[in-house]
């Protein structure tokens, strides 16, 4: 059980239909007290300026996008060799709804191939880390399963795979898989049945192929699988300033004509 204490000022007084000058929330868990954190800190008059510049086709394919993003799965790649690959796991991602790409560059860096991407990288969240651990660590400590694809050992079939838990789904370098690290951490192993003489997919085809099977089958359950209201505006506020022209410069003016601080 969390409390959070709270001194409520325009513009989130706007949303209230009497003036509240402080409110008390109890909250029970900490998905709640994020997502109120979200809500309360996001400066919503900023955010309905910015969609003033937005066509009502953008804004409603904006909203249309968001209604079927998720972070129920997410995916993970560990030191891929090839650029390309890892542009293009973003673009699967993005096909399919996963929100957020994590993407370990421990002993290679490089920066996603916009060619590749096809401007995904503009819609995604992408979170970089120099060491395995560290990005292992971040999703177990926001409720993800650790889940390994490789098609050694007794893995689940893909077609067996429990869709329920929260999952990370973690791709590995193109010649050797997954590290030992990732292996050891995992709760669980994945892998496409194969049927020919070739032992392996290469990475943005088995992501491709282990998305649209799990996505498919999340969307036609039961689960509770899309964003929160905080989520969507918070994510829409970050598209709004990538895709906006010149959205720095407007954002200058308006905390310019408006008295506000950032």
């Amino acid at each position: 059980m969390g409390q959070l204490n709270l001194v409520l000022s325009s513009p989130v007084l706007s949303l209230f239909p009497i003036n509240i000058i402080a409110i008390t929330i109890i909250v029970n868990s900490v998905e709640l007290l994020s997502s109120l954190k979200i809500q309360l800190y996001l400066d919503l008059e900023l955010f309905y300026h910015l969609e003033g510049y937005l066509t009502e086709r953008r804004k409603d394919l904006f909203h249309k996008v968001l209604d079927e993003r998720t972070r129920h799965f997410t995916v993970a790649t560990e030191d891929v060799y090839q650029l390309h690959n890892t542009s293009a796991v973003m673009r699967t991602c993005d096909i399919f709804g996963i929100q957020d790409l994590h993407v370990v560059e421990e002993s290679v860096g490089k920066n996603v191939d916009r060619e590749i991407a096809m401007g995904a990288q503009k819609w995604m969240n992408l979170n970089r880390y120099h060491a395995i651990g560290d990005c292992i660590d971040t999703l177990k400590n926001s409720g993800y399963q650790i889940i390994a694809t490789t098609p050694h050992n007794d893995s689940t079939l893909l077609h067996e795979f429990d869709i329920s838990k929260k999952s990370a789904f973690f791709f590995g370098k193109e010649t050797v898989g997954l590290s030992d690290t990732v292996i050891q951490a995992a709760d669980g192993f994945l892998k496409i049945p194969m049927y020919g003489f070739t032992e392996s997919l290469n990475i943005s085809v088995s992501a491709a192929i282990i998305l649209q099977h799990v996505i498919a089958k999340l969307k036609q359950s039961d689960i509770e699988w899309q964003l929160s209201d905080a989520e969507k505006l918070e994510i829409q506020m970050a598209w709004m300033k990538r895709s906006i022209k010149s959205s720095d410069m407007i954002i200058e003016r308006y905390y310019a004509d408006s008295g506000k601080s950032k």
